[in-house]
């Protein structure tokens, strides 16, 4: 390293008097000769040779008005100069123009020669004209009299960091402002569901005064006509209800009452509730044997509602004549099958089905009613309680739902079952 500086065609060239560098004085003494170099080369051929062999880091030495005395491999590898084309020249040829301009890399050497040390981070400009960050580390070197003779220049490639920080930073941002959409969405809905309930429970209470004969006798025509009303009250109190669940769950405030029961108790209470659309659909509605051992770990009041959304969807996308069945099994995991002969669905739509607002076959001319939230609120209930909801089908043949839970430990066993897979 040391040779290198003595024995450079440039060493024994002072800088030019004309082009001082960022206005400070011009050194007249060649490099080949100073101190520097003298210093560099008494400071031990292995200390050198380890130097010039270090790759990922740029170090080399300024002499006292910053012009490059020597250069590693280092280097050579991060700002693209060979020794013969930098030794000689200011540093500041690193530094982008508007550094430069304002006498930046001057002001550093200032820094480190009253401080003993400068280091920064910022813009760094290679051979090429690129740009890259860099972690700059600017020492001043003296000698036995405390005279200064001279800096170490060591820079590393910080870009990679930069940009995975930079990363970091923007992921953390949206993170936040999700947190805060999702904050702002859950009192809305909230809101939203306090002043569209109180007058819905309004509407049915009225309806139920005039179904009952208390506002005066009403005709065979009059009574159908409040039934359309009751139903769509209903209808509009299950979106908001849907709603309400699907912000609550988003926003992690839904609680589960986790506790051991009998999936027959509610298969059966839950058919009971379907049972009057599927008849008068003209669609059956069977229970398979259930297995004695069908016993969850869940919150029965979720899974209820998970399985009404089932029956319901699989009553609903049946044409007159189908079937709907109900079956439930004790694996490793108690699973719940709902299956139905519809329309299907098709494979490509899978995934859909459970993503929020996707109600597949939906048209302005379709009798399918809802929001699209149930399967999504349902599968989100499922993974909750460490289960899942999944789905197979075939267009034109029907769709099986498998909603699995899990079971409770059995006497003698450890550990409870491998809880199912998130995607």
């Amino acid at each position: 390293m040391a040779d290198n500086a003595e024995n450079h065609p440039l060493a024994n060239r002072p800088p030019k008097a004309d082009e001082p560098p960022n206005g400070g004085k011009t050194p007249i003494t060649p490099i080949g000769k100073s101190r520097l170099a003298e210093t560099i080369r008494h400071g031990g051929r292995i200390y050198q040779s380890m130097v010039e062999s270090v790759r990922d880091y740029a170090i080399f030495v300024l002499d006292p008005a910053g012009y490059i005395a020597t250069w590693n491999e280092g280097a050579q590898r991060l700002k693209g100069y060979t020794a013969d084309e930098i030794i000689g020249q200011h540093f500041s040829v690193f530094y982008p123009q508007e550094a430069i301009a304002i006498g930046h890399p001057q002001r550093e050497l200032e820094t480190a020669s009253k401080e003993g040390k400068f280091e920064e981070e910022g813009w760094r400009i290679r051979k090429d004209g690129t740009a890259f960050w860099a972690n700059v580390v600017i020492t001043a070197v003296r000698d036995e009299k405390r005279e200064l003779i001279g800096f170490l220049k060591i820079t590393r490639d910080l870009t990679e960091r930069r940009n995975a920080d930079m990363r970091a930073i923007a992921d953390a941002r949206r993170v936040a402002i999700a947190e805060s959409a999702n904050i702002a969405k859950s009192e809305f809905l909230t809101a939203m569901s306090h002043e569209l309930r109180t007058p819905l429970n309004a509407i049915g209470g009225f309806t139920d005064l005039l179904s009952l004969g208390l506002g005066g006798p009403i005709t065979n025509e009059q009574t159908e006509y409040l039934e359309r009303i009751r139903k769509s009250q209903q209808h509009l109190m299950r979106i908001i209800s849907d709603l309400l669940n699907f912000g609550r769950i988003e926003t992690g405030q839904l609680s589960y009452d986790v506790s051991q029961f009998e999936l027959r108790d509610s298969i059966s209470a839950v058919v009971s509730l379907i049972e009057p659309q599927a008849k008068a659909k003209g669609v059956s509605l069977t229970i398979d044997e259930v297995d004695q051992d069908c016993i969850a770990l869940a919150d029965r009041a979720k899974v209820d509602q998970i399985l009404l959304n089932l029956l319901s969807n699989a009553v609903k996308f049946t044409a007159v004549g189908g079937s709907v069945r109900v079956r439930c099994e004790a694996h490793e995991f108690a699973k719940m099958r709902v299956s139905d002969t519809g329309i299907g669905i098709a494979n490509d739509k899978l995934d859909a089905i459970f993503e929020p607002f996707v109600q597949l076959g939906r048209s302005l001319s379709s009798a399918h009613e809802g929001t699209g939230l149930g399967l999504a609120i349902s599968r989100d209930l499922a993974r909750a309680m460490s289960g899942d909801l999944t789905v197979t089908s075939e267009p034109g043949k029907g769709s099986t739902f498998t909603l699995s839970l899990p079971r409770p430990l059995l006497q003698g066993q450890r550990t409870p079952p491998k809880r199912a897979k998130r995607k």
